[in-house]
C-alpha cells in the first residue's frame, strides 16, 4: 500500500467528517442553499475516500490463484466507483437543491438566532464561523495531501504540480488533492454566497454559489473518472519502453528487438513482452570452449565402457550444445531483465522471446 496515498485519504477521512456533521447543523439551522450543497459536498468526500481507503487495502493483497498479478487494479476500480458517486450524488444532489432553492426564492423563512456554545448567533455569523472551522481542517488535510503529492513529483521527476496532475501514476493521491483543493474552493464559493446575501438582502447570491459547488464537483468527478479509466484500459507504460530500447541498444549480444508491447497493471507493476534476435559474432565465439567442456562432463557421468561409441559421442554432443547454448541464451534474458528492472523497478514481470541468431550475411 502507498504509505502517501493511505495518509493523505487517512487525514481527509477524519477531517471531512468532522467537516460535514458541522456544515449540516449550520445549513439546516440558517436554510442557507450554498450551506447545503457544501454539507452534500463534504458527505460526498467523506464516502469517496472512504472508497479510496478500500482500493489501497484491495490494491495491497498479494497474488494469489484468482489474480496472478496482483490485486493492484482494483484500487481503479474503487476510485472509478469514488468519482461516479460524486458526480452522481454529490453534484447531482447539488445541482437539485439549486434549483429548488431558486424556485422558492420567494417563500418568506423567518430565521432566529441560534445558541451556539452559550452565544447567540445569527445565521450568517454561525454559517461564516463554520466555514472558518471547516477551513482550517480541510486546510489541514490539504496540506497533508499535497506534501505526499509534492513529494512523489520530485521523486518522478516532474518540476510542475500541474504537469504531474495529469501525469502522475498514482491516482489516489491525485484524487485526494484535487477533492481537497476543491473543498477550499468550495468553502471560499459558500462564504461568498453567504456573505454577499447577508450584505444585499438578495439569496440569489446565495443560490448561485450553491449551483457553482455543484457544478464544479462535475468537473472533478468526470476528470477522475477519465484518470483511473486510463489504468483500467490496458495503457502502456512507455517509459518502461524506452528503458528497454535503450537498454538493448547498448548491449552488445543483441541485433534487434521488435514487437515491444506492455501493460501497466498498477502504479507499481508492468508487464513487457518483447522479441528480439541475438548477435552472431557476440554470441557464437563463446560457446565453443564451453560446449566441448559440457560434452566431457557428460561423458564422464556415463560408464567407462560406453563413453567410446558412436551413439554415445553423438548423443554427448547433441545435449551438451543444446544445455550450453540454452544456459548462455538464459544469461542473456537475465541480464538484460536485471538491468530493464534496474533502471524501471516497477516493470515486475517481462517476458522474452528468441526469435533467432542473425548471421553476418544477414547483418550486411
Amino acid at each position: 500500500m502507498a504509505h502517501g496515498s493511505k495518509k493523505a485519504v487517512l487525514t481527509a477521512i477524519a477531517s471531512n467528517s468532522i467537516v460535514t456533521v458541522i456544515k449540516f447543523f449550520a445549513s439546516i439551522v440558517s436554510g442557507s442553499a450554498a450551506m447545503m450543497n457544501e454539507s452534500v459536498h463534504s458527505l460526498m468526500d467523506t464516502l469517496n475516500q472512504c472508497f479510496l481507503l478500500l482500493g489501497l487495502r484491495e490494491a495491497d493483497r498479494p497474488a494469489d490463484a484468482t489474480y496472478a498479478f496482483g490485486h493492484g487494479q482494483k484500487k481503479y476500480l474503487w476510485n472509478l466507483w469514488s468519482a461516479i458517486g460524486l458526480f452522481s450524488i454529490g453534484s447531482g444532489l447539488g445541482i437539485a437543491h439549486a434549483w429548488h432553492s431558486w424556485h422558492n426564492l420567494d417563500e418568506p423563512r423567518i430565521v432566529e438566532n441560534v445558541d451556539f456554545l452559550g452565544l447567540s448567533l445569527t445565521p450568517t455569523v454561525l454559517n461564516l464561523s463554520v466555514l472558518a472551522i471547516a477551513f482550517a481542517l480541510e486546510g489541514y488535510s490539504f496540506l497533508v495531501a499535497l506534501k505526499e503529492f509534492l513529494k512523489a513529483m520530485h521523486r518522478d521527476g516532474y518540476h510542475s504540480p500541474f504537469g504531474y496532475l495529469l501525469k502522475s501514476d498514482d491516482p489516489t493521491l491525485v484524487a485526494v488533492v484535487l477533492e481537497d483543493s476543491v473543498a477550499m474552493l468550495g468553502l471560499v464559493f459558500a462564504a461568498l454566497g453567504v456573505g454577499l446575501t447577508a450584505i444585499t438582502g438578495n439569496p440569489v447570491w446565495d443560490v448561485l454559489f450553491s449551483a457553482l459547488i455543484a457544478i464544479m464537483l462535475g468537473f472533478i468527478a468526470f476528470y477522475l473518472g477519465y484518470t483511473n479509466m486510463r489504468f483500467l484500459a490496458d495503457m502502456r507504460d512507455t517509459q518502461a519502453e524506452m528503458a528497454f530500447l535503450s537498454v538493448t541498444d547498448t548491449h552488445r549480444e543483441i541485433e534487434r528487438c521488435h514487437d515491444l508491447r506492455s501493460i501497466i497493471l498498477d502504479e507499481n507493476n508492468t508487464v513487457l513482452v518483447a522479441e528480439i534476435e541475438l548477435r552472431e559474432e557476440a554470441v557464437i565465439p563463446e560457446l565453443h570452449e564451453r560446449i566441448e567442456a559440457m560434452r566431457e562432463e557428460i561423458l564422464e557421468s556415463m560408464p567407462a565402457d560406453k563413453r567410446q561409441e558412436k551413439k554415445a559421442r553423438c548423443y554427448a554432443a547433441a545435449r551438451a550444445a543444446a544445455v550450453v547454448t540454452l544456459q548462455r541464451t538464459e544469461q542473456i534474458i537475465d541480464e538484460l531483465e536485471a538491468e530493464v528492472k534496474q533502471r524501471m523497478p516497477r516493470v515486475t514481470h517481462i517476458t522474452l522471446e528468441v526469435e533467432g541468431i542473425t548471421s553476418p550475411t544477414e547483418i550486411a
